[in-house]
């Protein structure tokens, strides 16, 4: 990098289509030259400081991002600060089982009338399906419901929902399908919305860790926390999941999903919104399957996450003013970031939506898949 890091980014930017002080909505006006600096020597986790510290704007965040990753930014990215803290913490560490409750207590604990707001009705934290959907609402009604179907849900079954959120696969499937369920999260707030909300359901939500529970059910689903359980605790996690199915019974894995195997996650989701996060890749998740589940399904609906992503924003920023006194400006440009950049990712492919089914034993006749 023989030029100073202004000229370095700037043709950069120039070269991903990217004008600096630019009218298109994807273009960028920067406010402090330290900007150049601190991305070279803290990468993404300094990008994304700088943000959040007004260094620099552009009117449609997601666009910026989108083209950045389209250029393959990080093919232009040396190794940074940030990037080697969090890769030496993931191979020295196992901070997913050491720190099991961080996550619970410094992301799904931070406020339930932000999620209210931001969410659909039901309040759920993952992809839609909007194959078919025109509205949020109906996008995770969709997605339940394929999630039922897929794993065949009966009346009077015993369901399991690893990382239950606030309670609302549970309820879905206990009014639709009939089902007695148990959902386990290690966010206090999520647990006690769930119990206060459930009507007369025959379900319950616990506030305990995976390890920590047994029993035997129908069907486990787990949508959208394996990405809390880290590459050292695949296996032993899908161990434990096939020791709580009873015979003849199935899984289903929703996770979003990595283009390549990572033994750590981005240093600034990992500070700022996800505390010890990671993406599994496919070769990580088969590795950890093997001799555990057979593989029955594997669905890639990825693209959906965009606009999942971009209907929370839109809640978000609309009930922005009657969230801003509690949570301040700073936290509006970080959230903004979050949403905006994870939906560039997915935009971008580098990221994925999957939804597997695995059974113990393989199913007899075969696995049907639902659409």
């Amino acid at each position: 990098m023989s030029a100073g890091p202004k000229s370095y980014f700037t043709s950069i930017l120039k070269d991903a289509g990217i004008e600096l002080g630019g009218s298109r909505p994807f273009d960028v006006t920067v406010h402090d030259d330290r900007l150049w600096g601190r991305v070279i020597s803290h990468g993404t986790l300094g990008f994304g400081e700088a943000y959040m510290d007004g260094w620099f704007d552009t009117d449609a965040l997601d666009q910026f991002i989108y083209k950045l990753l389209e250029y393959d930014i990080y093919a232009h990215l040396k190794p940074d600060i940030g990037l080697a803290l969090s890769f030496v913490r993931g191979k020295l560490l196992n901070l997913q089982r050491a720190r099991v409750t961080e996550v619970g207590e410094r992301h799904y604990d931070i406020g339930n009338d932000l999620y209210a707001m931001m969410l659909d009705k039901r309040m759920i934290y993952s992809c839609g399906y909007w194959a078919e959907a025109t509205t949020l609402d109906a996008a995770q009604e969709a997605k339940l419901d394929l999630i039922c179907r897929k794993i065949g849900l009966q009346p009077g079954m015993r369901i399991l929902d690893i990382g239950s959120g606030w309670g609302g696969f549970l309820k879905f499937a206990a009014e639709r399908y009939g089902i007695e369920g148990v959902g386990i999260t290690i966010s206090k707030e999520q647990a006690a919305y769930a119990e206060a909300s459930k009507g007369n359901l025959p379900i319950e939500t616990r506030l305990m860790d995976y390890m920590a529970l047994e029993g035997q059910f129908d069907r486990v689903v787990s949508i959208g926390m394996f990405e809390h359980v880290g590459y050292k605790n695949y296996e032993t996690y899908l161990r434990k999941v096939r020791s709580l199915l009873t015979p003849g019974g199935l899984f289903l894995l929703h996770t979003i999903g990595n283009n390549f195997s990572s033994t750590h996650g981005d240093p600034w989701s990992e500070k700022y919104i996800f505390p010890n996060g990671m993406l599994p890749s496919i070769k990580q998740i088969a590795a950890a399957s093997e001799r555990v589940f057979v593989m029955e399904d594997w669905h890639n609906f990825g693209a959906d996450y965009d606009r999942t992503l971009m209907a929370w924003w839109a809640n978000f920023d609309a009930a922005w003013p009657s969230l801003r006194d509690k949570y301040g400006d700073r936290f509006w440009r970080m959230w903004r970031f979050y949403l905006h950049v994870f939906a560039a990712m997915f935009r971008a492919r580098n990221i994925h939506l999957w939804q597997l089914v695995l059974s113990p034993d393989g199913v007899r006749g075969g696995y049907r898949r639902v659409s």
